[in-house]
């Protein structure tokens, strides 16, 4: 499925009307490059969870934790991980089964750890510095996902 969003506030809307379809355990693996949107999509899903603290980038914490809305959204920063081994060992594995979600921006980083995902790339579109071209897979429940 792909979308167009035209601004972030756009690609928020589509993210908090994808949270609506997530369940505990699912993990989104975000690829973009740096701008292209993965906190601005991270914002949105937390909006559709009904997390109520700010959505800032894990950057420097490697993961922000979440826990006022629906389910737990646990937000990850991969920039700085070399490999799975290193994702393992920031306790990877104990996120998967508190019940949350997992977004994961730069998950090229630790793809090998990230089986099964839904995966959402985001691109800028040539001509328009605001519109980014979104594409999510995860299986027959965001076939129909819109703005």
């Amino acid at each position: 499925m792909q979308i167009t969003t035209r601004g972030p506030e756009q690609t928020e809307l589509l993210a908090e009307r994808m949270a609506k379809l997530l369940v505990p355990g699912d993990v989104i693996a975000y690829y973009g490059g740096l701008g292209a949107g993965k906190t601005a999509f991270t914002r949105g899903l937390a909006k559709g969870l009904g997390v109520s603290d700010c959505v800032t980038s894990p950057t420097y914490t490697i993961v922000n934790e979440y826990l006022s809305g629906m389910m737990p959204l646990f937000h990850f920063d991969m920039y700085r991980l070399d490999s799975a081994d290193d994702l393992f060992d920031i306790g990877w594995e104990d996120y998967l089964l508190r019940g949350g979600v997992c977004a994961v921006e730069w998950s090229e980083n630790v793809d090998d750890a990230l089986e099964p995902t839904v995966t959402v790339r985001i691109e800028h579109c040539d001509g328009d510095e605001n519109a980014r071209r979104i594409t999510i897979d995860g299986g027959e429940r965001f076939e129909h996902l819109s703005l």
